[in-house]
């Protein structure tokens, strides 16, 4: 079975939830509404599933190989990434000063799933490239930009974060890669780090990495912490590639799943010092790096959609064609489809409800940024801002661990075939298995949606958040259909137990209190958002379909599953709640000696 983008549900999600035709009134999306999104979404799908797609299997069975220094990259792979290049795709939402296409993250977000859904090991090539690209625009001078910007976006160059080593993963307090001042102003870099996705591979000639070193005398801690360019081969004055840099990879990872994707141990420094630049000031390297993290975690939020997606497809197909016992309900005289079982159709209607909703928060999410940017109103730039600060963990957490959830759930359908390699059911619940973790595992997300984005300022912002459910809820009650009454009664539980977990989380709770349920914190905050734009979904769809406007088979779908969103899904957050306010004290009881 193909993947198929949805582009159906994708266009409607920036239509009618994140207003794409209000982003392109904002300076410099003038040319980026639906029409445009359109066309770049069916350009993007005609990409993803005539030449990415078709490589994922294989790069399951036949992953990235690592000799004597050199890592080649699946078969296809560097002539995929020529074509991604060439077609502009690195480039969509970078400036046109440097080559891009300057488009919404609105637009962009969709087309970062289609990548991901079509070839999860691939697309981390084009992710860490996003984030060195992001650094730069930043942080990096005018020469440093026009040296490594253009050829990242061209897929010429691609670039990588270096943040991990052996002894500091999430804990970069502990870094000890060192980089020593040279007198023509650059640095020679020694040290180790692993865990870095395309450290090496051959699918462009060189390779931009960035970073994380101390200078000598710098202090202690992350506050010491300088942010350096090693590219693999220096590059001159005229752009040309010069001599290799002291920056070679030692191994790659043998991995549970993304086993394409090369995650290399990179040694910096072994042959008398990696030439490196510095990017900023010293001492400031965390802060720059965190743009390329904030960039990362929205994006692997984009890859549990993705990934769930391409589950639930392959899923459906089978469940349509796998012929397996009469149905309990009677519904058949015989055998029939598997489809026809009352618990696949359940399963599958959790895949589906997960995954739309998760799209739903993470497109919604991505006009914030635009408009965080690009509106002319600084308040409200500073409101958008916010509202997408507070949705990155969402995002990234909640969509991630749904995605392990569904990725499971398209294992359980298939029933023991999905337990055998051949029907490709497992690669998606392996490849999903990394997004939880990296880029800062959920706890990480979990722990910055309490301390920074909740507690510090009272909860402001998610008060806020509740307020516009309150302004859902009453658009819901105009409407009598049974869809719309159960997601009214499930939204307003829903907000109810949401809004108390904030005033526990702002209040007065002991910091125990507070973190032993951050991540249920968190699982409650996403739920409950993506049900909210599940309640706004069908209070559109209901509308268009009364309008007699729009796809009725489509939005009759929608109807139906935003409904089991509402039963299934959005029910669970009283219960989430009580865990969170009255469980607390329980995570912690048991005496550590007694585990």
């Amino acid at each position: 079975m193909t993947y198929r983008a949805p582009i159906n549900d994708m266009l409607f999600c920036m239509k009618e939830l994140a207003a794409l035709e209000e982003v392109a009134k904002l300076p410099g999306f003038e040319d980026a509404g639906l029409q445009t999104a359109q066309a770049v979404l069916e350009e993007c799908a005609k990409f993803n599933e005539g030449v990415v797609a078709p490589l994922n299997v294989d790069g399951d069975r036949n992953p990235s190989s690592f000799h004597s220094g050199v890592v080649t990259t699946t078969p296809g792979f560097k002539q995929a990434f020529r074509q991604f290049g060439e077609g502009g795709w690195q480039g969509l939402q970078h400036p046109y000063e440097f080559g891009g296409q300057n488009l919404p993250k609105t637009i962009g977000a969709a087309c970062i799933e289609m990548l991901n859904s079509a070839n999860l090991s691939f697309a981390l090539c084009p992710l860490l490239t996003d984030g060195a690209i992001e650094a730069l625009l930043t942080a990096g001078t005018p020469e440093q930009q026009q040296a490594y910007i253009p050829k990242m976006i061209s897929g010429e160059w691609t670039g990588t974060m270096n943040l991990t080593e052996p002894q500091a993963g999430s804990d970069l307090a502990l870094v000890r890669t060192r980089a020593e001042p040279q007198p023509d102003g650059t640095f020679k870099v020694f040290g180790t780090k692993i865990f870095i996705t395309y450290g090496e591979h051959d699918m462009a000639s060189n390779i931009v990495h960035l970073v994380l070193a101390r200078v000598a005398g710098a202090p202690e801690g992350v506050k010491g912490i300088s942010l350096f360019i090693v590219p693999k081969f220096i590059v001159n004055a005229d752009g040309s590639l010069g001599a290799r840099n002291d920056a070679h990879c030692v191994s790659i990872e043998h991995k549970l799943g993304i086993k394409a994707s090369p995650t290399a141990v990179l040694q910096f420094g072994d042959h008398g010092g990696a030439v490196g630049q510095l990017v900023g000031a010293e001492n400031r390297g965390l802060e720059y790096m965190f743009i390329m993290m904030n960039a990362a975690r929205y994006a692997v939020g984009m890859q549990g959609i993705a990934v769930a997606e391409r589950a639930y497809q392959k899923a459906a197909a089978f469940a349509k064609e796998r012929v397996q016992s009469r149905p309990v309900d009677g519904s058949l005289s015989g055998s029939g489809a598997i489809i026809h079982h009352p618990d696949v159709r359940r399963m599958l209607m959790t895949m589906r409800a997960y995954t739309e909703g998760c799209r739903a928060m993470a497109i919604t999410a991505a006009a914030a940024f635009d408009a965080s940017h690009h509106h002319p109103n600084a308040e409200v730039r500073k409101q958008n801002q916010a509202f997408y600060e507070y949705m990155v963990p969402l995002v990234k957490g909640y969509s991630t661990e749904m995605s392990v959830e569904v990725a499971s759930l398209g294992v359980q359908v298939h029933g023991g075939m999905g337990f055998i390699e051949e029907t490709g059911a497992a690669q998606y619940l392996r490849d999903a298995r990394i997004l939880p973790i990296y880029e800062g595992t959920t706890a990480i997300q979990a722990n910055d949606l309490v301390g920074r984005k909740t507690a510090r300022d009272g909860g402001r912002t998610p008060k806020a958040i509740g307020a516009q459910m309150v302004v859902t809820e009453s658009e819901l009650a105009k409407h009598d259909s049974a869809a719309a009454q159960a997601m009214l009664k499930r939204l307003c539980a829903a907000r109810a137990a949401f809004e108390q977990v904030v005033d526990f989380v702002a209040g007065n709770a002991s910091q125990n209190s507070k973190y032993a349920g951050s991540v249920p914190y968190l699982m409650l905050a996403g739920n409950v958002v993506a049900g909210w734009q599940m309640a706004r979904s069908l209070v559109a769809a209901e509308d268009l379909l009364v309008r007699g406007e729009g796809d009725a088979a489509f939005l009759k779908a929608k109807i139906a599953t935003a409904h089991f969103y509402a039963d299934h899904l959005l029910s669970k957050a009283p219960g989430l709640r009580d865990a969170i306010v009255d469980g607390a004290d329980s995570v912690t009881a048991l005496p550590l000696d007694s585990f």
